[in-house]
């Protein structure tokens, strides 16, 4: 049985798990605000900010430093006793560092080619940071491990899919623990990005509501230690597949999406009858969550409470897998109420498929849940969750 035996996160529902668990049940997040440093090139937007400070990068690995390794560093923070404790026991051959993302330095890249305009490009800037292998090498050498580092690429579901190439590393006797996760900065070119194609808000995001028209763009890193101690939660089956079908609409019957979703409850080997709540993908796009309403009203019909977090923490892209997946490891380990669907300033769309939306928090009947990241692409992955009865 693959383990969480840590998890260190930080969002734009604070820059811990005990102040994202208390704004989690509040249903306030205090990063998420208008745009306020002019992200997008015409008019504004609301983003989802990490507010706290980050830990620097010593000057030795500048190299590396770049916002998004030192999102990743806050995360590590919160887990360096159990990542210690795991290098200690395993050596540091036999401990992965797997992570997801889609901006990595980008946002420094786009710095220095401003201030190369301007006639002073920044001189602490290095092409590496915004290589996608950037933060999984920096993570690697940070913690002077020697085992397989790598990161994944495949927009909104690459650090679900890092949590399932950890595993399977696990899994294959490669290595005995896994550092998973993932991390994405706030960037002009995501958010200028999705307004090209009128798929950004220009107000906080509205998932599965009548007025929804569009993602909250969010920043975040979040970090979870897997091995195969005993924990209280587990890792209890995963899924993927690829559409193929279009590169930014999901497949119009959801098929790649079914397709994860059923490997991950075979992997599990339990029944949809056994999931106590779903976290939905939930962007707040038309598309998006018509198609995920149906796919779930499926397999689920309208019996599973579900929900998306995203308008608390934005859509942090390539981190949103692992994001959400800490949400889920706090909602277990802590026995924290379900959050509901936000719908104080919009109404639910009703014509949508029902599919079990929270209304009102509630507590959870069965410990058992299912996290969906379905991206650009037809990459879809999907995670289920566990509470340990060894």
């Amino acid at each position: 049985m693959i383990t969480l035996s840590a998890a260190g996160m930080v969002n734009a529902l604070g820059n811990n798990l005990d102040e994202i668990a208390a704004n989690l049940q509040a249903n306030t997040a205090p990063g998420m605000g208008p745009d306020t440093d002019d992200w997008l090139q015409q008019g504004e937007c609301w983003v989802g900010r990490v507010c706290g400070e980050l830990p620097e990068i010593a000057p030795e690995m500048a190299q590396y430093n770049s916002r998004n390794n030192r999102l990743l560093l806050a995360a590590l923070a919160q887990i360096r006793p159990q990542v210690d404790d795991a290098i200690a026991r395993y050596g540091n051959e036999r401990v992965a560092v797997v992570l997801g993302t889609s901006t990595s330095g980008l946002d420094e890249g786009d710095r220095m080619v401003s201030g190369s305009h301007e006639g002073s490009p920044p001189a602490s800037y290095y092409y590496g940071q915004q290589e996608l292998g950037d933060p999984s090498r920096f993570l690697s050498d940070y913690l002077q491990l020697f085992g397989p580092a790598l990161t994944i690429s495949t927009a909104c579901s690459s650090s679900a899919r890092a949590m399932i190439t950890g595993k399977r590393l696990i899994e294959s006797g490669m290595v005995d623990a896994a550092i998973v996760g993932g991390a994405d900065t706030l960037s002009r070119m995501p958010i200028n990005g999705f307004n090209s194609l009128e798929s950004l808000s220009n107000v906080r995001c509205k998932p599965f509501s009548a007025e929804r028209n569009g993602i909250t763009i969010g920043e975040a890193g979040a970090l979870i230690l897997l091995t195969k101690e005993p924990g209280k939660v587990c890792l209890l089956g995963v899924g993927e597949s690829s559409d193929a079908w279009h590169m930014s609409a999901p497949h119009p019957e959801g098929l790649g999406a079914i397709r994860a979703i059923e490997m991950a409850l075979r992997e599990a080997r339990i029944g949809a009858h056994d999931i106590g709540y779903i976290n939905m993908h939930g962007t707040a796009t038309r598309l998006n969550d018509e198609i995920e309403a149906k796919v779930v009203n499926q397999l689920f019909g309208e019996s599973v409470p579900a929900s998306s977090t995203k308008h608390l923490t934005g859509h942090t892209l390539g981190a949103a897998g692992a994001c959400e997946a800490v949400l889920c490891y706090m909602l277990l380990a802590r026995d924290l109420l379900l959050p509901a669907q936000d719908f104080t300033d919009a109404h639910q769309d009703m014509s949508l498929a029902a599919c079990g939306l929270l209304t009102a928090p509630k507590p959870f009947l069965k410990p058992i849940m299912l996290s969906n990241s379905f991206a650009f692409g037809g990459n879809n992955a999907c995670l289920i969750f566990g509470v340990s009865h060894d």
